[in-house]
């Protein structure tokens, strides 16, 4: 979505759990315009219960599966230099817009690049991260609910796969360009890249 002389990219993770210091990365996903990013990845240590109670991602003998089904992997450094090209197709700077990216999303991203040294090749690209959970509170502090689902069957009467990066990326654009909020209340929540 074209935004301040730049670009938003919307984009979710789906990890092996909430330990923003230590989990990985099971699926990334990122959506503008109809341009979609997605790949799954094969985590290097074990799914908590809980993330694949909510995600429903397991691993057997090796192999990714969620919902019992197989999903193909890609490697974790092939993905993030993907991911990297992949937004560098946008006109800049661009801005990676995810619900609760400040606590989650961000801090596990940075931290995964800049184990793969892809950091400053990022931020080449990326000028900084929009967080949607404190934009929706700011713009609607009505709501008895500001989780993703809730304000999709809010907003869009409509319900999807949540815990599925892609459609929650999806879903997030589809919600931001609904709100359709204005510059000043965006750059309230967004921060520099150099902020992890």
């Amino acid at each position: 979505m074209e935004y301040d002389d730049g670009t938003i990219v919307f984009f979710d993770l789906e990890t092996t759990g909430l330990n923003t210091d230590w989990c990985h990365i099971i699926q990334l996903s990122a959506v503008c315009d109809g341009e979609v990013f997605n790949e799954f990845i094969l985590p290097l240590c074990p799914i908590d219960e809980g993330a694949t109670r909510e995600n429903g991602f397991t691993v057997h003998n090796g192999y990714l599966y969620r919902n019992g089904n197989y999903i193909p992997t890609t490697g974790l450094y092939r993905t993030i230099k993907s991911f990297i090209q992949f937004l560098s197709s946008f006109d800049g700077p661009v801005w990676l817009a995810a619900h609760n990216a400040r606590w989650f999303d961000a801090p596990i991203l940075a931290r995964v690049l800049r184990r793969c040294h892809q950091w400053w090749k990022f931020q080449e690209v990326v000028s900084g991260f929009v967080d949607t959970l404190p934009l929706s509170r700011f713009l609607y502090p009505e709501l008895r609910s500001h989780k993703q689902p809730y304000l999709v069957k809010h907003f869009l009467g409509e319900t999807y796969d949540a815990h599925d990066a892609k459609e929650d990326a999806t879903m997030l654009e589809r919600l931001f360009n609904y709100w359709d909020p204005d510059e000043d209340d965006v750059e309230q929540f967004t921060d520099p890249t150099e902020d992890y």
